[in-house]
């Protein structure tokens, strides 16, 4: 499931920006431009993540953030502040106070989807307990553990990272270009096909079966998805079965 992200922006034209591309990437967004109600929607639900802008009317993002960061159940939340102050000192105040990153207005959209994946993949095991657990496949998100049928697999890094974005979308196909965001962040240089030589590494660290089980599997020009099958896939046995009843016919060599 895709993490849920809490706005809190007082500029129309930022927050639609905001949205758009959120959403676009599959977040579930909410958003207020009021510091209070902010707070009582972080308690009412409680987001993944929140982009804080610094001057708001009311309460101030960085006042937001120090009343965030004094509660025990919404201390470790993680924040991102959006401002257009881009002093030094002020990104130093910032951090101080606690925002896990500080973006300076304007931004590329692309270095902010970047900057909040990075920011959930270093806060997320210690934010959620919780184990990913489809067919075979089970990683623990505190360990960081990955077990295969019951046997602990050491994994590479991006191989983890990999395997943590299939996990979480079973049955989802995801492009290459979705992928190299989610196990990249911002990485411009990172070609098709190093998806694909990650992707085989994945599978043979797992000692993945091609056709049973649980398997990774590759959507031509589509890009790649975990699922679980008991044996070959409809069209697959279709092509077997025909086989064997035709033999090794060949249309063109006449009758002796």
């Amino acid at each position: 499931m895709k993490p849920s992200v809490l706005i809190v922006e007082d500029e129309d034209s930022i927050l639609a920006l905001l949205e758009y591309n959120l959403e676009k990437e599959g977040y579930k967004v909410r958003h207020t431009a009021d510091g209070e109600e902010a707070l009582i929607m972080i308690e009412e639900s409680m987001p993944d993540l929140v982009l804080l802008d610094w001057m708001l009317p009311g309460l101030s993002g960085i006042e937001i953030c120090r009343r965030i960061r004094s509660n025990s159940r919404t201390k470790k939340l993680p924040i991102i502040m959006l401002s257009a102050r881009g002093e030094e000192a002020d990104k130093i105040d910032g951090l101080d106070e606690g925002v896990d990153d500080y973006l300076v207005k304007p931004f590329s959209p692309k270095e902010l989807i970047a900057r909040i994946n990075a920011v959930l993949r270093r806060i997320r095991p210690a934010f959620s307990n919780e184990a990913l657990e489809y067919g075979d496949v089970k990683m623990d998100m505190t360990t960081r553990q990955v077990f295969f049928k019951g046997k602990e697999v050491k994994l590479g890094p991006i191989e983890y990272r990999l395997l943590q974005a299939l996990m979480e979308h079973p049955n989802r196909v995801l492009s290459r270009e979705q992928v190299i965001r989610r196990v990249w962040g911002y990485a411009d240089d990172v070609e098709p096909r190093t998806v694909d030589v990650h992707v085989n590494r994945l599978r043979n660290g797992l000692g993945m079966q091609k056709d049973k089980g649980t398997i990774i599997k590759t959507i031509r020009a589509s890009g790649y998805c975990i699922r679980k099958v008991d044996a070959l896939e409809p069209s697959e046995v279709m092509d077997s079965e025909i086989k064997d009843l035709i033999g090794d016919f060949n249309p063109n060599e006449e009758d002796k």
